[in-house]
């Protein structure tokens, strides 16, 4: 598990063709939130926190050096959240059966966690963030293949402000268990999450406070 981003080719949906079902076709691998906030608030900084689910292999003056900071900064981040201990205590709250996909539903509420409560650890309110996310998407000509892509639904659909409803988690799974081997227990996990809801939110304030120092401050935190 990388910073909320259950990352694997093989989980990704088929196209389905409401605007919701677009959101959840994407969020499985490219989870957007955490990564924009923790690195860097300036306008290449913001693309370097999205490219890095968009561009692999070496970088070598392939960016702004800016950008490549932040991209090297998203990677990093994402090897310190993988070997969490607060990230493997999660996961051991879920039932066994249900265990194979706990990362799914983890990703999706601890996103969550952050747009419920992202005035306590930002400046700016979720909606004048998000816009200024989606003012910098819509001004770079350039952006990767894949991100070029789904730039427009990410700004039409608020992919970043949707974190903030519950219940969308529900109807999230629902879409992703489409696509799996025992769907029911990644459907019946939004249940669970609901009855896990204050120890996981508390592990998330715990990962997240962790996860702002190493950004700040690198791997001696």
């Amino acid at each position: 598990m990388v910073l909320f981003d259950i990352s694997s080719e093989t989980l990704s949906l088929r196209s389905i063709a409401s605007p919701q079902h677009h959101f959840f076709r994407h969020w499985v691998t490219m989870n957007y939130l955490a990564h924009l906030h923790l690195g860097g608030q300036e306008p290449e900084q913001l693309l370097g926190s999205l490219y890095g689910d968009f561009v692999k292999g070496a970088l070598a003056g392939r960016f702004s050096a800016r950008t490549e900071e932040a991209i090297n900064l998203h990677r990093k981040i994402d090897v310190f959240t993988d070997s969490h201990p607060v990230v493997r205590r999660a996961l051991g709250r879920f039932t066994v059966t249900r265990r194979r996909y706990a990362g799914i539903a983890l990703d999706m509420f601890f996103h969550h966690c952050l747009a419920r409560d992202w005035d306590r650890y930002a400046e700016t309110t979720l909606d004048a963030f998000s816009k200024r996310v989606y003012t910098v998407l819509r001004s770079e000509a350039d952006l990767p293949e894949r991100l070029a892509r789904i730039a427009p639904l990410i700004i039409s659909e608020d992919w970043l402000g949707a974190y903030r409803d519950f219940s969308m988690i529900g109807h999230g799974l629902d879409v992703i268990s489409e696509r799996l081997s025992g769907p029911e227990n990644l459907h019946d996990a939004f249940e669970e999450l609901t009855n896990l809801y204050l120890p996981l939110s508390s592990d998330f304030e715990e990962l997240y406070s962790s996860l702002m120092r190493f950004a700040k401050c690198g791997p001696a935190i």
